[in-house]
């Protein structure tokens, strides 16, 4: 029947919408593309530098360094090496090609104009807060009804408009979370916990999962015998088989408590400056309340931010990151070369 079908669809979404993650956005794509290009001309000035000092000279203490080298170069027992660097050109060149991959799908023009336009109004405000614009001072600077304080009225009410596209665009995701979170710290219930380690998987690791063989993991080896507590909700969202063949030790919870709230806290400061930016004018509006509220509602989103970066490149500098073919390629090369690449997400001899 009709209403049957209809909430066969409503429980699908629900089911959907339980397990989703929000688009990473642009600020993730291009993250990871800087990110590639800097630590890829780094990379590759530390290998060039290796490999000019192991040609020059042979005296018996280069020699032992030389040992040292090939021991932090070697693959790991499973035959695993982390990802080769490339010249800064040939990075610079696959990360623009890169992005033009994202850009081209709709949510990536979407995400590309979006923060271009935070980038435009944001550096006009910016600019006009420095008086870089002395002949929009008239009668003086500070004049309510001079060009530059309705200027900066202006690019704050667009800037509002646009920090509202994350904040409350994202807000059905982080309050999911959050009830997640409650649901664990305030009941008990375990379950939200499970649930939070699969939505949060790239960085999140739950307790007792560093004890799990290295073979397991989706989608094909999931074994039924495995403990509930150890294994994310659903199950198809453990993290992947480790490539290093060492697994991440659990994440402490604390840490997601503070990425959960930070995401949340921001949409409640994102609200109080709707709030004053709209119900408000200019004349009878606080000077001090527009740039505290715009402050921490943006310092609470970049610490949260990077708290899931730092984790999520701890991770990844124990369990590894997949090769792809043109990884591999360079690899042999390289090899073949005598130019060694140390085995780590840093490309760099341990301390």
């Amino acid at each position: 029947s009709k209403p049957s079908s209809v909430a066969g669809i409503v429980r699908t979404l629900s089911q959907e919408f339980e397990e989703s993650r929000p688009h990473e956005g642009l600020m993730a794509a291009t993250g990871d593309i800087v990110s590639s290009v800097v630590a890829d001309q780094e990379r590759h000035r530390r290998a060039t530098a290796a490999s000019s000092e192991d040609t020059t000279l042979a005296t018996p203490t280069e020699q032992e360094n030389g040992a040292s080298v090939r021991e932090h170069t070697e693959p790991f027992a499973n035959g695993y090496h982390f990802p080769p660097k490339y010249p800064w050109k040939e990075s610079t060149r696959h990360g623009l090609a890169s992005f033009w991959k994202f850009f081209i799908t709709p949510m990536g023009a979407f995400w590309t104009i979006y923060g271009l336009n935070v980038v435009a109004w944001g550096g006009m405000l910016f600019l006009l807060l420095c008086n870089a614009a002395p002949a929009m001072c008239t009668p003086d600077c500070n004049d309510i009804d001079s060009p530059r304080r309705r200027w900066v009225e202006y690019d704050s009410q667009v800037l509002t408009a646009l920090f509202c596209v994350t904040a409350f665009g994202l807000a059905p995701w982080r309050f999911r979370d959050l009830w997640y979170l409650l649901k664990y710290r305030v009941n008990g219930d375990y379950t939200g916990l499970r649930r939070l380690a699969g939505i949060h998987r790239s960085w999140f690791r739950l307790e007792g999962s560093q004890g799990l063989p290295n073979d397991i993991g989706p989608p094909d080896n999931i074994p039924e015998t495995l403990p509930e507590a150890v294994v994310p909700i659903p199950a198809k969202h453990m993290p992947n088989a480790p490539l290093t063949g060492s697994r991440a030790p659990a994440t402490s919870v604390w840490k997601l408590d503070f990425v959960i709230w930070s995401m949340v806290l921001n949409t409640f400061a994102q609200c109080g400056l709707c709030g004053i930016m709209w119900g408000i004018n200019r004349y009878d509006r606080p000077s001090w309340t527009t740039g505290f509220l715009v402050a921490v509602g943006c310092i609470i989103a970049i610490v949260g931010g990077l708290a899931m970066f730092y984790e999520g490149k701890h991770v990844k500098s124990i369990e590894g990151v997949p090769c792809s073919d043109r990884d591999l390629k360079k690899l042999a090369a390289d090899e073949e070369k005598g130019l060694p690449h140390y085995n780590n997400i840093k490309d760099k001899k341990p301390k």
